[in-house]
């Protein structure tokens, strides 16, 4: 039994390490809470085994990146309950010390990490990690960068909170294509990136990180008047701190167990990762009355949900090539269900991470989605099969073209050597017309393939010398679908000098350094000759992508390019030039669909008549603008109080 224990123990301890050290997992949260619960199980029935290095006497790891700091009041962690049967007995401990009519607060458990935040008369002093609960990481400088969290609250109290610093799928999912394009790192999940965000020892490089933050939990130094864990949540609400909107109080445990299930399914459409439901004793006295065990409140319990992860056969891996040559493998599975939907293909990074998790044609494979939304294989599963398979191996030859893969400086990505490469020309062209390049209708990958194979676009010049006549040569374009393909081409013209910038799909430049390249410079003019260190000393750009912008500039072929576009009449847009100051010193935030124009295009609308578009809804925000199915942005604002807009009184408000 001894021997048991301490293989357990040795596992958990290596997730541990891997999690809150390396901030690289190997171990699913399921896998882990079950190796918890075994161990936990073993020593509560063999108690002269436990050891004061147990994983259960404690509740993480500590980085040594930043200055330790000693919590005044320890962080707990929580136990765990996985289905109704569970639940019922906790509450029964529950009614067994506080009696039968005992209120309980359930809240979304958010897929972060813990903060410990401290305020001195009003302001923000001290924010420390977790760690293991009794000594954190200082990382005061990191989280003020954090828009959610209030700098200065509306009372002047001293208090501390605790919270979870979260990054939402919407970044996650933007950050990870940037890092794709870069060749850096790419995280599994919300909360790795949120990790490896809010631990940077260059705070700047946070700031640069949407991440926000959600507050659980008041402590109060001596007596206080708030007698009840939902007026405490009120009162953080009343202070300027962020609170979950989807708490509830219930009045018994039926009302939590309603809500768990609920919530099973409705915490895909959220914005932000979350992997269960905490539970807690509303009472303030009865939680006092009840205490802690050695690791976690016994008036609170996480209730887990089902674990959106399934075991499936890898049938082959498929390698894809980009618009700026990367060659990225993806696996080809036997179909299942996952999350609600169907997947039959995964993510696979890229050729280290195939190596990483030693990956076979035949495989058992666990996969997941991440953030409930990127298919991604998490692990091969381990049986005898398994090494009776070839190890993969991948020819260093282009899938498409057959030409030499090679590497970049710095990068993971490996890159198809042939610039004229018909994948790579052919998602570049996809590339120009996409909503958020040039976005030309009509134009899809099926057409563009038409086109390029009759020799009439190999570049995106070529768009422009299209004629109505050329068009109707193709196969199922009669004379109306010319004219709309056209007049779409014709119209592309004109988009803004950022939007140019996106869809020339330069490597590492996607929409969002395309807008700092524009503020910045305003001209095209200036971008192609502005010098490497002009370039690098632009804040969000860097050396790294200075290089690459400076070199894509002085290439004959791209010059002759954007000297073509110019001459066949594309003009953009410089420095997002304004028609009016009709929305000056407002700030909106888009939701929903909207019938008459996509969001993009209202964006684009509302900056040239002077507003500001935002992301996300605080109470700086003049006005949010719902189409149909809006979605957490559109209850935020009722929340706050902001203005809320239709898609007919906002097209009233600038005019139609």
């Amino acid at each position: 039994m001894s021997v048991d224990i301490d293989i357990l123990r040795e596992k958990i301890n290596r997730a541990n390490y891997e999690y809150y050290v390396l901030d690289n997992p190997s171990m699913s949260d399921f896998e882990y809470d079950t190796l918890f619960s075994e161990l936990k199980k073993l020593e509560a029935e063999n108690p002269s085994l436990i050891t004061p290095d147990s994983p259960t006497q404690r509740v993480g790891g500590l980085s040594e990146k930043f200055a330790e700091h000693k919590h005044k009041y320890r962080l707990y962690s929580l136990d765990n309950t996985y289905n109704e049967e569970e639940l019922i007995k906790w509450h029964e401990r529950v009614t067994k010390e506080c009696g039968s009519e005992q209120e309980l607060v359930c809240e979304l458990k958010i897929d972060g990490l813990a903060m410990a935040l401290t305020y001195e008369n009003g302001l923000f002093v001290r924010g420390v990690t977790r760690g293991d609960g009794i000594v954190g990481e200082d990382i005061t400088n990191n989280l003020k960068t954090v828009k959610a969290i209030p700098l200065r609250l509306f009372e002047p109290v001293s208090i501390d909170v605790r919270g979870e610093v979260y990054m939402p799928k919407e970044s996650f999912e933007r950050l990870n294509e940037e890092n794709a394009q870069k060749g850096e790192k790419i995280f599994a999940n919300p909360r790795n990136a949120a990790s490896g965000s809010i631990r940077q020892l260059d705070s700047t490089i946070t700031a640069k990180r949407d991440l926000s933050f959600f507050t659980y939990t008041l402590i109060v130094e001596g007596e206080s008047n708030i007698k009840t864990h939902w007026d405490s949540l009120q009162y953080l609400k009343k202070l300027g701190f962020k609170v979950n909107p989807n708490i509830r109080l219930v009045k018994n445990i039926q009302g939590a167990i309603e809500y768990c299930k609920e919530w099973e399914n409705k915490r895909f459409d959220l914005g932000y990762a979350t992997d269960g439901v905490v539970i807690k004793v509303n009472s303030i006295s009865c939680q006092h009355e009840m205490g802690y065990t050695a690791r976690a409140p016994k008036w609170a319990t996480a209730f887990k949900f089902p674990p959106e992860e399934i075991t499936t056969t890898l049938k082959d891996i498929e390698w894809g090539v980009g618009k700026t040559g990367a060659v990225t493998p993806v696996a080809i599975l036997e179909p299942v269900l996952l999350a609600g939907s169907t997947v039959s293909r995964a993510s696979l990074h890229n050729l280290d991470e195939i190596k990483r998790l030693d990956v076979r044609i035949g495989d058992k494979v666990l996969i997941k989605k991440a953030a409930e939304i990127i298919p991604k294989v998490i692990k091969v599963v381990d049986d005898e099969n398994h090494y009776k398979l070839p190890v993969y191996e991948m020819k260093m030859l282009c899938p498409d073209c057959g030409a030499p893969l090679e590497t970049k400086e710095g990068e993971v990505n490996l890159y198809c050597s042939n610039p004229d490469c018909r994948s790579i020309v052919l998602s570049r062209l996809e590339y120009w017309v996409s909503k958020e390049a040039m976005d030309i209708d009509f134009v899809g990958p099926s057409l563009i393939e038409q086109l390029y194979d009759n020799k009439m676009v190999l570049t995106p010049a070529d768009f422009y010398k299209l004629t109505r006549q050329d068009l109707m040569q193709l196969d199922l374009i009669k004379e109306k679908s010319a004219d709309n393909i056209y007049t779409s081409i014709e119209n592309s013209k004109l988009r803004p000098l950022a939007r140019f910038i996106t869809a020339l799909s330069i490597r590492h430049v996607g929409k969002e350094t395309a807008d700092i390249l524009v503020n910045e410079l305003s001209t095209l003019e200036k971008i192609r000759t502005a010098s490497i260190e002009e370039l690098a000393a632009i804040e969000g750009i860097g050396e790294k992508i200075a290089n690459t912008i400076w070199e894509f500039f002085h290439k004959d072929a791209n010059i002759k390019l954007i000297d073509e576009l110019l001459s066949l009449g594309v003009k953009p847009q410089e420095g997002g030039q304004k028609i009016s100051n009709k929305l000056e010193g407002k700030t909106f935030v888009l939701t929903g669909t909207l019938s008459t124009m996509t969001r993009d295009e209202a964006g684009e609308k509302i900056k040239l008549m002077g507003g500001k578009v935002s992301s996300s809804v605080s109470k700086k925000t003049s006005f949010v603008v719902a189409g149909e199915n809006p979605g957490s942005k559109y209850e935020k604002a009722q929340n706050l109080g902001v203005i809320i807009l239709t898609e007919q009184e906002f097209l009233e408000m600038i005019g139609g």
